[in-house]
């Protein structure tokens, strides 16, 4: 039995706040075995009919993103590293004349680290940082395309300790940055301070949770500084050694400088499963008051929003056809209720509410391998935007075409 619950401690311990490497996907498995050195190099060229959303006129492109990886695992019995990086540019062919710049540079890069002191106590450190065009939706903020480019980091670093047989807790910090460098009021600093109480209710299988956060976001320019406090009761199941469970429900605490307090429903899931060699499914589920994208116009006022309430479903999968072609796609589904915004600019009356914007994100591909190493990839993806607010509502289609080597 004691051995039984050491396994589920170190398996399941570390799922605390989620990583944003894997954005909302996250349930805080780790790496299971030494990888070695990888490295990746590839070229995509993508077709892109709408470049920047919200331009009159919409201006369509092509561009060139070339790039190079590469990732290892390094396990002892004590302590795990799992490092990646992936840098590459952006190349606009034909910069359409809504595009500021030719070439955007890009990167992806993280290092997550776990040590086991001893049986009891154990720290897990991850840590993200991302500079790019695009918004990835399971990061957890956007909800439009934004013009120009940003950095999102994150860093969550957290001690696990067993005090019974039964019973760990798991305390931590977590840091987060959003950071526009051509875009005023979207800027966002949050430190969280968290403690989550775990009790193993069945071997190898179920863990409830109960969980309390703090914490405190500055906000740049027109948009105001928050404080959101959770706290929330969770289950963590899993039906089969590939297929787990997390979620987790309760109440936000909000507290905004200009817009008053607030207290609201807040629920996360999250479901990963590889249900057999061939196919792999990921799903999340998130509502909650979010801080971000919260300053809009209206004519020619400016407001900012102390309730944005934010729903966001993911769902993506990825099926083995044959030891040749395997497809892979997703879907995002984004709605968000903008309610208590003040007005911060311009003239206009001092309060409104009730405006509202809604995402659908969709997205399917193949990968075709060509031997061992070289693979090409065809994908397409369709945005479609509808909003209360004036210039966001769009429809997006952008065709892929790539190949990589791997080695």
């Amino acid at each position: 039995m004691k051995r039984n619950f050491v396994l589920i401690f170190a398996s399941v311990l570390a799922v605390g706040s989620a990583s944003a490497a894997d954005g909302l996907y996250y349930i805080g498995s780790e790496a299971q075995q030494s990888v070695p050195l990888k490295w990746v190099v590839g070229l995509d060229l993508t077709y892109d009919d709408n470049v920047t959303p919200g331009s009159v006129p919409q201006d369509s492109g092509t561009s060139l993103n070339p790039y190079v990886g590469c990732s290892f695992v390094s396990m002892t019995p004590q302590t795990t590293w799992d490092v990646y990086t992936r840098l590459g540019v952006i190349t606009y062919l034909d910069k359409p004349s809504s595009v500021p710049d030719t070439t955007y540079p890009q990167l992806h890069a993280g290092i997550n680290l776990t040590h086991r002191f001893d049986e009891r106590l154990r720290l897990s450190s991850r840590n993200f940082i991302s500079y790019e065009l695009e918004p990835n939706y399971s990061y957890g903020f956007a909800t439009s395309r934004q013009a120009g480019a940003y950095l999102f980091w994150e860093s969550d670093n957290a001690l696990g300790y067993r005090w019974f047989e039964r019973l760990a807790t798991y305390t931590g910090v977590n840091l987060t940055g959003l950071s526009y460098a051509d875009l005023q009021n979207q800027d966002r600093f949050t430190w969280t301070l968290y403690n989550q109480f775990r009790y193993q209710l069945t071997p190898q299988q179920t863990v409830l949770t109960l969980d309390y956060r703090y914490g405190q976001t500055a906000a740049s320019d027109l948009a105001s500084d928050s404080t959101d406090q959770y706290i929330l009761l969770g289950i963590e199941h899993r039906f089969s050694p590939n297929t787990i469970l997390v979620a987790r429900a309760g109440a936000q605490l909000r507290s905004v400088n200009v817009g008053g307090d607030s207290t609201n429903p807040f629920l996360e899931m999250a479901l990963n499963s590889q249900i057999n060699e061939d196919l792999m499914l990921k799903a999340f589920v998130r509502y909650s008051v979010e801080g971000y994208d919260t300053v809009q116009q209206i004519s020619t006022a400016t407001y900012d929003f102390s309730q944005r309430e934010t729903l966001r479903v993911g769902v993506s999968g990825e099926y083995k056809i044959s030891p040749m072609f395997s497809i892979f796609g997703g879907v995002d589904y984004i709605p968000a209720n903008f309610k208590d915004g003040n007005l911060v600019a311009g003239t206009g009356a001092a309060t409104v509410s009730g405006l509202s914007t809604d995402l659908v994100n969709i997205s399917a591909g193949l990968t075709v391998k060509f031997t061992d190493n070289l693979y090409g990839t065809l994908s397409y993806n369709y945005t479609d935007a509808t909003s209360d607010f004036a210039y966001q509502s769009y429809n997006r289609n952008r065709v892929t075409v790539g190949v990589r080597y791997e080695f």
